[in-house]
């Protein structure tokens, strides 16, 4: 265990800043309501010191740290109220100033810093609606263009940037129902192309980047019920392959790939409960292997991987009705 945090949270961001520090942003509380407040874990002392408070109570929304230092808080959901508002921490005031909307209103999107520095936004719901649309965001300038629109719909999917600067979307869920579909983002032309499928559509999985350049997809939720089924993606071919499957169903987990090359998975909720049990990932033998439990059942929290190779898994919901202020690391 490490320091807690001065406010309970899941559904925040945790972005690592230029020091080192985390800055933990918005989510929900106790009672269920959605906070704006910001909060810096200092990883030399194991503390939490509030920081500024954002402009906006938001939660489902991203957070992008940006080749300038400043951190980029787009979208997000409370209330009734989507949102395409964005907003920038500067992490040297400790304040938040508002910067350019989102043409479209959005939450459960997704955020990919791209190797040129903008800020790719792709997908996500609105109103009911789901949003093919992806835009960017230019920090020179603070303001978002429209992009290529997706081939699919989705929300709550993942998006990896690849080894040759590609943006790797897959799965995610639609007013179809959960997708297995997966496309690529070319920074370069500003389109859409598809590639492979999954074996399985799915949401609220996670996606690593392996040492290799593979993407490793794990759990989520599907057609039938919540997953153990883990996949891998390369991008030379462009197509899936099915490798060992977790011991555990989990969605809504965290997934961090170590220094060691292994992908260490953590907590989440597998429909029946939420989970304290985490294992890793070895990309050598393709097999999963079971290690300690977090001293805490968590879905809906953040891992960071911190300078030293630790990863601090803060915040997240422990039941039905209570979220976390508490941080731990592996």
């Amino acid at each position: 265990m490490t320091g807690n945090m001065n406010v309970t949270r899941g559904f925040h961001t945790a972005s690592t800043l230029a020091n080192g520090s985390i800055l933990v942003a918005g989510g929900v509380t106790n009672g269920g309501s959605t906070v704006k407040s910001t909060e810096l874990y200092n990883p030399s002392t194991g503390t939490w010191t509030t920081t500024g408070s954002m402009s906006v109570i938001r939660k489902y929304h991203t957070a992008s740290t940006l080749a300038n230092g400043l951190v980029l808080v787009a979208g997000g959901f409370s209330g009734s109220s989507y949102y395409s508002s964005a907003e920038l921490y500067d992490p040297s005031a400790g304040s938040w100033t508002t910067t350019g909307s989102m043409h479209v209103a959005r939450d459960y999107h997704k955020a990919s810093t791209l190797t040129d520095g903008l800020v790719l936004v792709t997908g996500g719901s609105s109103g009911g609606s789901y949003p093919g649309s992806t835009e960017l965001y230019n920090p020179s300038t603070g303001n978002w263009t429209y992009t290529g629109s997706m081939s699919v719909a989705r929300r709550s999917h993942t998006a990896s940037i690849l080894a040759n600067g590609l943006v790797l979307v897959a799965g995610g869920y639609n007013s179809g129902g959960y997708v297995n579909s997966a496309e690529l983002y070319n920074p370069s032309t500003g389109n859409w192309t598809t590639t492979g499928s999954m074996s399985v559509a799915r949401q609220y999985h996670t996606a690593s980047i392996l040492a290799n350049g593979s993407v490793l997809v794990t759990g989520g939720q599907g057609n039938s019920g919540y997953l153990t089924s883990a996949e891998l993606y390369n991008p030379s071919t462009g197509n899936w392959t099915t490798t060992r499957s977790m011991s555990t169903a989990r969605a809504r987990h965290t997934a961090s790939t170590l220094t060691n090359g292994l992908v260490l998975v953590a907590g989440g909720y597998d429909g029946f409960n939420f989970l304290n049990s985490a294992e890793l990932y070895n990309p050598s033998t393709g097999t999963w292997t079971p290690i300690a439990n977090m001293s805490t059942a968590r879905s809906v929290h953040t891992a960071s991987t911190l300078a030293n190779g630790i990863v601090l898994v803060i915040g997240g919901q422990s039941n039905s009705s209570n979220y976390l202020n508490s941080a731990e690391f592996y």
